[in-house]
This record gives structure tokens, sequence and C-alpha cells, in this order.
């Protein structure tokens, strides 16, 4: 532009013109403009230049290492050494707060399936034992919160961790009774641990595993005997096969280069929890009469058991989603949304099933069945849920209907008397489930495999996937359901059996013949329909 400017001035200063008032005032005009762009483009010039160093500075702090010494401490609530720690940043905060609530409002949802149990437990059993089922269930939750407390937490994930893997591989030793949770720095401060979170939503996990077991030794079991059981069931054996998952230990590190895979527990807890009912079943024996009279044992509510199951089906995506073990990433986010699926998916194959094979042989509904096979859908989907598409999530659960049908038959051939079919329902699915974690899982066919890598395939330090890695995961798998089932049989027995062979875990046959509500519980019944006074409560304080 200055060149045109320029360019134009010599031009009209060289034409011969006739002297005029204004050619002077034109040409003065002219000189201001050039000036003026001069100066304009002096300025621009200089801004360019302060663009470029910018540049360049951006350019070399790209290619050098991050040296953000503060961002590698570790966040505390209360910053006391700023050399060794700093505060959380707006967006951990954001993290911290997000996870916390969904551990909680998941955790609180598995919680609540143990009013589900109670229902579908109770409505399977005769009205005389129905405050007696009622009872164990209530106990289940408190002894086993008791035993988590002391023991269970630091047998499962008590570390201490060396690499990220439990030490010795087989059981944690450390944070019995809480320790370690906290911390206090310094006088009038209390430092809180992630620690806490995940000690509550595990130990609705704990309760469901105990649960389960006291649906199949339902009605002829005493009271203070199952006490025992459940407590060392949640204190002790179903920690331990949560130490060797869940908690880092032989079967995530050592069995195959991917490690177990079960994502929210088909093996960790439904078979812990269906293994130790049919030991508990065996040991126990029938129900007296159960198969002399199997009519007189027929569940006295459906609409209790529809109840229970719809509550259960509820509560289980807290149990599958909230596995996620977190929602700070859209990826997390995601991944919810793809296991709430697969359950949806799997519930309604599983019920639909099995309410199919129970028409084409009874000739007739039956929504016991029905609800029972939503159940084994559930289960069978638990382990796989999160890295299988929503198609095989169809094909698995139309698998654990038939395998529950045919478990559910084979006990009442063999007279185990299991008067929920908690070993069909949650052992034989809960095999299934683990198994079929592996074998469908999303990898592109039998090579690659994904596990717990979720979205990705397994991969090497270098970042490739893995070649052939889906017959470690298939073996790991495998060892996953004999350990466990070895294990919670095992231990069982040694709990159950002492107490049979003492005389203290069956009841009596007067107590059988009677109903535990009436021969032990106060009120004598669980119903006063049809009684004086019956359309009133009064709760005693």
């Amino acid at each position: 532009m200055m060149l045109r400017a320029a360019h134009l001035l010599g031009f009209l200063l060289a034409r011969p013109v006739a002297t005029s008032p204004s050619l002077n005032d034109r040409v003065a005009e002219l000189e201001r403009l050039v000036l003026k762009q001069q100066e304009l483009l002096s300025s621009q010039e200089e801004q360019f230049q302060e663009t470029q160093h910018m540049l360049s500075d951006i350019s070399r702090a790209a290619a050098e290492p991050r040296r953000l010494a503060a961002t590698t401490l570790p966040p505390k609530v209360h910053v006391i050494d700023n050399t060794t720690e700093r505060a959380f940043t707006d967006i951990e905060n954001l993290q911290q707060a997000l996870d916390h609530t969904w551990f909680i409002l998941c955790g609180a949802m598995v919680m609540f399936m143990q009013a589900g149990f109670a229902m579908v437990e109770s409505g399977c059993c005769r009205a005389k034992n129905v405050q007696n089922i009622l009872l164990k269930n209530l106990t289940d939750v408190c002894v086993g919160t008791l035993g988590w407390w002391m023991s269970g937490w630091a047998f499962a994930y008590g570390g201490p961790m060396v690499d990220g893997y439990l030490e010795n591989g087989f059981i944690g030793t450390d944070q019995f009774f809480g320790a370690g949770f906290m911390s206090t720095p310094k006088a009038g401060m209390i430092e809180p641990t992630g620690a806490i979170k995940s000690w509550f939503f595990q130990w609705a996990f704990c309760g469901a595993a105990a649960t389960i077991v006291s649906g199949g030794v339902a009605e002829r079991v005493n009271f203070p005997g199952y006490c025992i059981f459940s407590f060392v069931m949640t204190a002790f054996i179903y920690p331990v096969c949560v130490a060797w998952t869940w908690g880092y230990g032989f079967l995530a590190k050592d069995i195959s280069d991917v490690g177990y895979m079960d994502f929210a527990g088909s093996g960790v807890v439904h078979m812990t929890g269906g293994v130790g009912a049919l030991v508990g079943a065996i040991i126990a024996g029938p129900r007296l009469g159960r198969f002399d009279d199997p009519d007189a044992f027929s569940p006295h509510s459906l609409p209790l058991i529809v109840l229970g199951t719809f509550i259960l089906w509820f509560g289980w995506y807290g149990f599958n989603c909230g596995s996620t073990l977190g929602m700070t990433t859209a990826a997390k986010g995601m991944m919810a949304a793809q296991v709430a699926m697969n359950t949806t998916i799997a519930g309604a194959t599983g019920g639909l099933t099995v309410f199919t094979l129970r028409l084409a042989l009874l000739k007739k509904y039956d929504i016991g069945g029905f609800c029972n096979g939503i159940l084994a859908g559930l289960v069978s989907i638990t382990a796989p849920c999160g890295n299988v598409e929503v198609g095989p999530a169809f094909v698995i659960a139309l698998i654990g209907g038939f395998l529950y049908q045919g478990a559910s038959a084979l006990l009442r051939k063999v007279k185990v008397d299991d008067p929920i079919d908690a070993f069909a329902v949650h052992g034989v699915c809960g095999a299934w489930g683990t198994l079929a974690a592996a074998l469908f899982d999303w990898g592109d066919g039998f090579d690659l495999y994904h596990g717990w890598s979720g979205f990705a395939c397994a991969q090497d330090a270098s970042g490739v996937c893995l070649k052939g890695a889906w017959g470690g995961g298939m073996a790991a798998n495998v060892v996953e359901v004999l350990a466990i089932a070895s294990w919670v049989a095992a231990w069982s027995t040694i709990i159950f059996l002492p107490l049979r062979l003492a005389n203290f875990l069956r009841a009596s046959d007067s107590v059988q013949q009677e109903g535990f509500d009436a021969a032990k519980h106060s009120p004598s019944k669980a119903y006063a329909m049809g009684e004086p006074g019956a359309g009133s409560c009064v709760i005693s304080a």
C-alpha cells in the first residue's frame, strides 16, 4: 500500500500541470496519507514478530517434558506440607464428588436388593415360616456388616499391594476394623481416604452373597447355627474369593497376561452364594415330608415373589452398572449404559425362556418359574455385562435359562431340597456367566481379547493389541470357577457339617411341623388376616 501511494505521489509531481490553488493541498494530503500508512505497517510488523516469538515459546514448551511437580503430589483435603502434598484441583473435586455419589447411589441400590431377597424367599416358603425367613434376612445384613467391618474388608482389599497386585496373591492382611481409612495429620484435622466409599459399595455385595445361602437352607435350619455360618461367610469365605479377583490376587496376575474377567460378580458373588446354598441344603437335609407330599410345599405368596423379583431386577442396575467403579469420564458413562442395556436384555430373555419351557412341560403358566428365569438371566450376564455386545447378551441369557431349568429339575430328581432354587439360579448360572464372559468377549474372533480393557483390546507395553489373548482369558475364568467353587464348598462343609453332627443346625421334626413362627417367634404368625384386631398394627417401643 505504501508503494502504491509513493508511485501515485511521484506521478502527480511529475505531471506538467498549470499552477492551481488546490494542487498543493492535494500533494500535502497525499503525503499525510503515506506517513500514516508507514506508521500502520510498522506497528503490524512489530505485532507479527511478537506473535512469532510467542509461537516459538509454545513449541519449545510442548517439545519438552512437563515439569508440573505439583500435579504429581498426592491431593489432600488438608495440606500441611506443600512439598509433599497438594490440594485437590477444581476438576479433581468434581471428579471425587461424582465418584462418591455414584458409589453411594449404586451401593444403596444393591443394599435394597436385600428387600427383594426377603420377598422372594418368604413368598417361596410356607406361611408358617415367614417370620423366620425374614429374621434370617435381617440377620444377614446386620451380622454381615460386622463381619465385613471386622475382617472381611481387610481380607478382600486390605493389601499390602506391590506393583498394583496383592503382595501374597491370596489374602489381605491390613485394615482390620477399618484401620487406616482416616488419619490425623494435625490436631483438629481429619484426613479421609477413598477407601470409605469402596468399603460401603463392596459391603452391599458381601451381604448379597450371604443372603443367597439363607434361601437354600430355608424352613429347617436353626437360627443360631445359621448365624454362625453367616458371620464366617461375610468375614472370611467370601472376602478371600474377592481377594483372588477384585482384590488383584493370583487370578488377576498369575494365570495369564489378561487375567480373569468377572465384571460384576457372576462367580465372585453369585456362584459363591449358590455353592454355599447347595452344601447347606445337602448337609441340612430336606424339609420334613418334602418329597413325600410335594404339593404341601408350594409357595404361599406369588405376589411377594413377583414383588421381590422386580426389586432385585431394579437393584441389579446398581450391582452391574455400579461396577464401572466411577462416573468421571465419557467412557465410563458409555460403559454404564452398555451394561444397563445388556442387563435389561438378559433379564427379559431369561424370564421368557424359562416361562416358555415351563409352559411346554406343564401346559400351564408358571409365574414362579418366570421369576426365577428372570433372575437366572440376570445372574448369567453379571460377569460379561461389561465386555459383550447386546446380541451375545441375549444368547448368554437364553442358555442361562436352559441351564437353570435343567439344574432345578436335576436337584429335585436327586432329592436335594433347595426351596428357592438358589443353587440353580446363582450357582449354575453364576458359573455359566463367568465362562461366558470369556467365551463371548467382544474381541475380534478368538484372537484379540478385551476383558477389563472395556472398549479397547488388551494391549502390551507398547500399546499393541495382544494376539492370542483369548485363550489366556478363558483359562483364567475356568480357574476362577474351579477355585471359587472348591473354596466355598470346602469351607461351607467345614462350618455346616460339625453343626449338623452337634444337632445345632437342623430344627427338630416337631418345630418343622408346627412351624418356626409358632414355635420360635412372637407374635406367632406373620399374618393376622381374618382375626380380631387384624385391621390395626401396634409396634411397641
